[in-house]
């Protein structure tokens, strides 16, 4: 008799755990689902920003950035007077300050505006580039790589050291990949590159039809 009523209250218990371990295995294939429906979303998120429609337009950032901070460099020394930065130039060795601070000043002001406009950036970028190495080598280089050193903390504003030559590289690389990937879409070169094409476009038409005029 004992034995038949631990068998009747042992069979819910029974009962109670099959429940619970069913209820796990729902909320597990619930979880599942759902952690499989956002990676489905990611993904296709991923693949939209990589399809060529939308990828045309990486130069945009790159140019913006490039060209505002070129041009920035270039209004802070205008702004200093070309004699303070010639004086820089003068301590440091350069021969010909006053004509080297002129000629950085124009690279950086008229460089970056071109940048900007997506206007000659094979032929800007040399002069910039050119600007970004001497800067890296001789006044960022003996610092390390960081442009961001914090020192202290002193009355709520933060004293940096000096930069190093990261951000002399990152301009650089932006500067590359806008020379060999194209300057993109609301760009001059972008408009030149497609007058271009429809001028040699309709000069192999003339061609075609003078070839065709001449009697064999």
């Amino acid at each position: 008799m004992f034995e038949v009523r631990s068998r009747r209250f042992a069979r819910p218990a029974t009962i109670r755990k099959k429940r619970g371990i069913f209820n796990m295995n729902q909320l597990t294939q619930s979880l599942e689902r759902e952690g499989s429906s956002r990676l489905a979303f990611l993904s296709s998120g991923l693949a939209s920003l990589a399809r060529p429609s939308v990828a045309v337009w990486a130069p945009i950032p790159l140019r913006l950035i490039v060209g505002y901070g070129f041009m920035q460099h270039g209004f802070a020394k205008l702004s200093r007077g070309p004699e303070a930065f010639a004086a820089i130039l003068h301590t440091m060795g350069v021969p010909a300050p006053h004509l080297m601070a002129w000629l950085t000043i124009l690279t950086e002001l008229i460089g970056g505006f071109a940048v900007l406009l997506g206007a000659f950036l094979p032929l800007v970028a040399l002069p910039m580039a050119a600007v970004l190495v001497v800067a890296m080598l001789t006044v960022h280089l003996p610092y390390g790589f960081s442009s961001i050193k914090l020192l202290s903390v002193m009355s709520g504003r933060a004293q940096f050291g000096p930069p190093g030559y990261e951000l002399d590289l990152i301009y650089l690389a932006c500067l590359a990949a806008l020379v060999l990937g194209g300057s993109g879409p609301i760009a001059i070169d972008h408009y030149l590159r497609k007058k271009w094409k429809l001028a040699s476009l309709a000069c192999t038409g003339c061609d075609i039809k003078l070839q065709d005029g001449v009697p064999g």
